[in-house]
């Protein structure tokens, strides 16, 4: 007897269909074709002790498996679930006449209970796309499919209640969450504050003007003057997630099972690796490929610490992404794209020795801060929009008692500015100033003789790139936005021109 069980498989962030054929027939043998990888290989004794544990058993006649379609690689045990309710009911101890309105997953425990899968989200997305009535998953990642409307998530404990489910002896009940419960409970669940921090108020105002339009942003100063404490409290002035960037973002964390025990992510993602990391770490990649941590920041921010300390060859993979803001990941036999949309928050001392070169502190000399510099490349450098120069804060600053502006403060400027980005680019694919081009820069940022002249000066002084002229106007239009400003004036440009003048001949 031959029976269809549907499946999916995870490639990228997005899931497809893959069905599952199973045959019985006379003779003795176990067969499984449509390269399987070895976890699904070793799916036989998994699932033979599992049916034994439940009171069913694998029949001992000739089993023949294909996956389908079977030029595409599949991974994992999540398929342990339907290829043993296949066998189940091409041996009728399954009634089978519903098996073709579901996708089911799930890996088996040896003692038929089922263990949590990988890509939850993206299968519950691609279930509905293409018309099922429902997906059957392990309990565990009930919450995570649920947030999909429109189709029934089934959770289940062990194949027990799979099979009792098919037969008609129980009645499952669709699991169903409630996404306000998710935003409304993590909406300010920040663990820093900008009241925290003492001074730097030029700074701070540098990375609101960064939060508001989703612009690169790097600090440059000496140890002990706030760059780290300041990077890590921007999450806390970032507007919060759409529903459309939290599912986004969720299945991309699905997808690396990196979920744990959240079945939505509404805070915006906050990634800070080790400057030890690799590119493939990094970017993603690997023999089956894997989002990296820029994928994993996407729609909130990467915060790379000490950056002359990262390897160059790490740095430099980062520039294509932070300009098409996705990763392609090729291989031969296929290739697979991952989100990257993430804001760039950088922090570097300006030379080895911690110092700058005016500095009395500094015991660098000339060549080895070069050297230093060197370690990071100018097209990198020219793709980050703000460069800022922190200073140590001085002891009557540090000594007041009085705290500074709170996280709350600040992100309702930048929830205004980014409402009238909203409004502005809302029959574009743009979302904020920083993802502008050329179109965009010309149909909505119009500049006055007096910016021109001032940007023609400072691009002919610094020997500024194209893509820094369009930086600085886009940041121009940021901090215009800020201001609730309609048109972008010649101070606004000023501004952002101090932001971007700081270059690495300076630093020296």
């Amino acid at each position: 007897m031959l029976v269809k069980i549907f499946a999916s498989a995870i490639f990228g962030v997005s899931a497809q269909t893959i069905i599952v054929e199973v045959n019985i027939d006379q003779g003795v043998g176990y067969h499984l074709v449509g390269l399987p990888d070895s976890a699904i290989k070793e799916s036989n004794f998994r699932i033979n002790a599992a049916l034994k544990n439940s009171d069913l058993k694998l029949p001992g006649k000739k089993i023949t498996i294909n996956m389908a379609p079977a030029d595409l690689q599949k991974e994992g045990s999540a398929y342990d679930l339907p290829i043993a309710i296949g066998i189940l009911a091409a041996s009728e101890q399954v009634n089978s006449e519903q098996l073709n309105k579901y996708i089911m997953m799930g890996e088996l425990s040896l003692d038929g209970s089922l263990r949590p899968i990988k890509g939850a989200l993206p299968i519950a997305i691609q279930a509905k796309e293409e018309g099922f009535e429902g997906i059957i998953l392990p309990k565990q990642n009930a919450d995570e499919a649920a947030v999909v409307e429109g189709i029934v998530v089934f959770s289940v404990d062990n194949i027990r209640e799979v099979v009792d489910y098919f037969n008609g002896d129980i009645i499952l009940q669709p699991h169903q969450v409630n996404l306000d419960d998710y935003f409304f409970s993590e909406m300010n669940n920040y663990p820093f504050d900008f009241a925290d921090v003492k001074g730097q108020e030029n700074v701070k105002r540098a990375m609101e003007i960064a939060a508001a339009g989703g612009h690169n942003i790097i600090l440059i100063g000496p140890p002990g003057s706030g760059k780290t404490m300041l990077a890590k409290r921007i999450a806390s002035i970032l507007p919060k997630m759409t529903v459309q960037e939290a599912l986004e973002t969720t299945k991309i964390h699905s997808v690396a099972g990196k979920l744990s025990n959240k079945s939505l992510i509404v805070s915006r993602p906050y990634s800070s690796p080790h400057h030890s990391i690799s590119d493939v770490a990094l970017v993603g990649g690997g023999s089956y490929p894997q989002p990296g941590e820029i994928s994993l920041a996407h729609n909130g921010v990467l915060f790379l610490d000490e950056l002359p300390e990262f390897k160059r060859t790490v740095l430099e993979v980062m520039r294509q992404p932070l300009e098409d803001r996705e990763v392609t990941i090729s291989r031969a036999k296929f290739t697979v794209n991952y989100p990257a949309s993430f804001m760039l928050v950088a922090s570097m001392n300006p030379s080895p020795s911690g110092y700058f070169m005016d500095d009395p502190n500094n015991t660098s000399s000339l060549a080895e801060m070069q050297r230093y510099m060197n370690k990071i490349s100018g097209p990198l450098l020219d793709r980050i929009d703000l460069h800022i120069e922190v200073n140590p804060v001085p002891f009557d600053d540090l000594s007041q008692e009085r705290r500074g502006e709170k996280s709350a403060v600040i992100r309702e400027r930048v929830i205004n500015a980014r409402n009238i980005q909203t409004k502005r680019f809302e029959n574009t694919k743009v979302h904020y100033n920083s993802q502008m081009g050329p179109k965009e820069l010309d149909a909505f940022c119009d500049l006055d003789d007096h910016s021109k002249n001032l940007i023609k000066v400072v691009m002919e002084k610094l020997n500024l790139s194209a893509r820094a002229y369009d930086r600085i106007i886009r940041v121009g239009r940021t901090i215009a936005d800020l201001d609730n400003s309609e048109t972008i004036l010649s101070k606004h440009i000023s501004e952002a021109i101090q932001y971007r003048s700081l270059d690495r001949n300076q630093w020296m």
